[in-house]
């Protein structure tokens, strides 16, 4: 009696020298995937990834701030010179605590040395999520740091020179002859952070839109269809990043959130396949 070989619950890889199977990109049948067809990292083996990542990216931070460090002192004044030019006459910034000025200078070097760091920080954010794309999604790596990386410094930027001055000379309206304004040092520095890791997060929608734009996974459409919603979802979040309920403050911070993701409409429809204008959504 012969006996029948029981199929496999995992089918070998489909051979790419086999004249049944024809090769197109629709296929996705690349000698990158055939190759690695079947294989995944275990749970272990992805933790043990996402340690070493980790491990690469706080060197990089120290190295960062060890290089930083030696410019602490310009680095300082830039951080707060917007908010020293905003101050009313006779006001300035004051800290109450000993160690609160040299504690504030390690904490601008940290800062910095992670800005510094930011480029490799997100190569190794790359390099642990590329393992489950495919190899066409493989390519976007240099486009995902260099977007990355802007997005992240055009929010700082932003902060610095636009949204964190408009709010200090907000707060600095109400000195009078009865008050005096005088902010402490610690505590404009903890606003200033929030606000720039704020919009260093926020900046960052044109690359996620990118990303699922090019998995297919949002379109152009899509997102020009749900305007009205983003809309809604940027004061909502400037309302609740923003330290004060006055419209105007509010609506600063909204703009960018809503131009960002007009961007994002235009990054959609430039990276997404282009058969989607004929396909819907």
């Amino acid at each position: 009696m012969a006996l029948v070989p029981f199929p496999s619950a995992h089918p070998a890889p489909p051979d790419p020298d086999d004249p049944r199977i024809e090769l197109t990109d629709a296929d996705d049948l690349d000698q990158d995937e055939l190759d690695g067809a079947g294989a995944r990292m275990s749970f272990l083996e992805h933790l043990d990834e996402l340690r070493n990542r980790l491990i690469h990216s706080v060197v990089a931070v120290f190295v960062g701030v060890g290089l930083t460090f030696f410019f602490h002192d310009p680095i300082y004044r830039f951080v707060f010179e917007p908010t020293r030019r905003v101050l009313p006459d006779g006001s300035k910034l004051v800290y109450t605590q000993p160690g609160e000025a040299f504690s504030l200078h390690i904490q601008i070097a940290l800062i910095a040395g992670v800005i510094v760091a930011a480029p490799y920080i997100m190569l190794q954010v790359w390099k642990f999520i590329a393992p489950g794309l495919y190899s066409r999604e493989k390519k976007m790596a240099i486009p995902f740091v260099l977007l990355s990386t802007l997005g992240f410094l055009g929010g700082a930027l932003t902060n610095h020179y636009v949204m964190f001055p408009f709010m200090m000379k907000f707060f600095g309206s109400f000195n009078s002859a009865d008050l005096m304004f005088l902010p402490s040092l610690d505590a404009v520095f903890s606003l200033y952070t929030k606000f720039v890791i704020a919009m260093g997060l926020i900046f960052q929608m044109p690359t996620i839109v990118m990303f699922l734009a090019k998995m297919r996974m949002v379109t152009a459409r899509f997102l020009l269809r749900n305007v009205k919603y983003a809309v809604l979802i940027a004061f909502i979040v400037s309302a609740v990043i923003t330290p004060t309920a006055d419209p105007g403050t509010q609506t600063l911070f909204a703009m960018p959130i809503i131009v960002l993701y007009v961007v994002s409409i235009g990054i959609a429809w430039l990276v997404g396949p282009k058969a989607e204008s004929s396909e819907g959504d």
